[in-house]
Protein backbone atom coordinates (compact mmCIF):
# COMPACT_ATOMS: atom_id res chain seq x y z
CA UNK A 1 0.00 0.00 0.00
CA UNK A 2 1.72 3.43 -0.85
CA UNK A 3 1.54 6.85 1.01
CA UNK A 4 -1.42 8.28 -0.92
CA UNK A 5 -3.39 5.30 -0.35
CA UNK A 6 -2.62 5.09 3.26
CA UNK A 7 -3.41 8.98 3.36
CA UNK A 8 -6.74 8.56 1.26
CA UNK A 9 -7.59 5.62 3.91
CA UNK A 10 -6.74 8.12 6.71
CA UNK A 11 -9.15 11.35 5.13
CA UNK A 12 -12.44 9.44 4.16
CA UNK A 13 -15.01 11.72 5.24
CA UNK A 14 -13.12 14.48 6.18
CA UNK A 15 -13.14 16.26 2.68
CA UNK A 16 -13.98 19.02 3.56
CA UNK A 17 -11.25 19.74 6.62
CA UNK A 18 -8.99 17.87 4.16
CA UNK A 19 -9.31 21.06 1.39
CA UNK A 20 -9.22 23.51 3.68
CA UNK A 21 -5.62 22.04 5.11
CA UNK A 22 -4.55 22.11 2.04
CA UNK A 23 -5.30 25.78 0.90
CA UNK A 24 -4.31 27.23 3.87
CA UNK A 25 -0.48 25.59 3.60
CA UNK A 26 -0.62 26.98 0.14
CA UNK A 27 -1.81 30.35 1.58
CA UNK A 28 1.28 29.97 4.14
CA UNK A 29 4.30 28.69 1.17
CA UNK A 30 2.34 32.08 -0.64
CA UNK A 31 2.68 34.03 2.02
CA UNK A 32 6.55 33.00 3.05
CA UNK A 33 7.78 33.41 -0.93
CA UNK A 34 5.81 36.77 -1.26
CA UNK A 35 3.30 35.33 -3.46
CA UNK A 36 6.59 34.56 -6.14
CA UNK A 37 4.99 30.83 -6.98
CA UNK A 38 1.44 31.70 -6.44
CA UNK A 39 0.77 29.84 -9.72
CA UNK A 40 2.61 27.05 -9.27
CA UNK A 41 1.14 26.97 -5.72
CA UNK A 42 -2.58 26.99 -7.02
CA UNK A 43 -1.59 24.20 -9.17
CA UNK A 44 -0.44 22.39 -6.72
CA UNK A 45 -3.07 22.73 -4.20
CA UNK A 46 -5.73 21.76 -7.15
CA UNK A 47 -3.80 18.44 -8.04
CA UNK A 48 -3.66 17.37 -4.22
CA UNK A 49 -7.24 18.31 -3.72
CA UNK A 50 -8.30 15.99 -6.43
CA UNK A 51 -6.16 13.06 -5.44
CA UNK A 52 -7.00 13.50 -1.50
CA UNK A 53 -10.58 13.97 -2.38
CA UNK A 54 -11.19 11.31 -4.77
CA UNK A 55 -12.32 7.84 -4.12
CA UNK A 56 -9.77 5.22 -4.48
CA UNK A 57 -12.08 3.55 -6.58
CA UNK A 58 -12.90 6.09 -9.05
CA UNK A 59 -10.68 6.43 -12.21
CA UNK A 60 -8.54 10.06 -11.71
CA UNK A 61 -10.60 13.10 -13.89
CA UNK A 62 -9.40 13.94 -17.24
Amino acid sequence: MSVMDKLKQMLKGHEDQTGKGVDKAGDFVDERTQSKYSSQVDTAQDKLKDQLGRDQDQPPMA
